[in-house]
């Protein structure tokens, strides 16, 4: 079942699902390019509800932008060859230029184009799928999966990858966890609110 806030072809159930979702006993939930799309409070609150739906032995199958990998081709040229996951600090090196200009652009674009509201980089999804009450989460490659039904749904455009740093975030969640968190959201969320 295709669930949208507009009414587009294919699309079977027209909700918010900031209000909820009407199902339980759910089998699968897939979400591709959807989760980067609401406020971080808004988004836990998502997640907590996909957990509360889905029956026991349940899967979330969730695909989301990788901030890290944003970062790190947002400014590739200040990474250093050897290593690109691994800034160069020093200042210096930083170039004050019109690719400097153009990789501000291309850093702003992926936070603020196409809706995004918040980026999750994998530490940051594994704690807020925990948080939300899952038990199990296997991180898996595009289209990859070790459940049929879960294998090549996704259709959103591709980026370039690298072994160690993908373009999206793909994990399978699944069982009850004791919704553990390590992260104090408390003073981001504050903050947020500051007008």
């Amino acid at each position: 079942m295709n669930i949208d806030l507009e009414p587009y072809p294919g699309v079977d159930r027209v909700l918010d699902v900031r209000d909820g979702l009407p199902f339980e006993n759910v089998e699968y939930v897939f979400s591709e390019h959807f989760l980067e799309h609401f406020d971080l409070d808004d988004g836990l609150a998502l997640l907590r509800e996909c957990r509360r739906v889905l029956r026991e032995d349940g899967i979330l199958r969730l695909t989301t932008p990788n901030l890290d990998w944003v970062w790190a081709t947002s400014y590739s040229s200040r990474w250093t060859p050897e290593s690109p996951t691994r800034a160069t600090i020093d200042a210096t090196e930083w170039r004050h230029d019109a690719a400097a200009a153009r990789d501000c652009l291309t850093l702003n674009r992926a936070f603020r184009a196409w809706g995004h509201r918040f980026l999750y980089n994998r530490a940051m999804l594994e704690d807020a799928l925990q948080a939300a009450g899952f038990a199990e989460l296997v991180w898996c490659d595009y289209g990859r999966s070790e459940h049929l039904e879960l294998r090549d749904l996704e259709r959103h455009e591709r980026s370039p990858d690298t072994p160690e740093l993908p373009h999206v975030l793909v994990v399978e969640a699944r069982g009850r966890g004791n919704n553990a968190s390590s992260l104090n959201l408390a003073e981001y969320l504050r903050d947020l609110r500051v007008h």
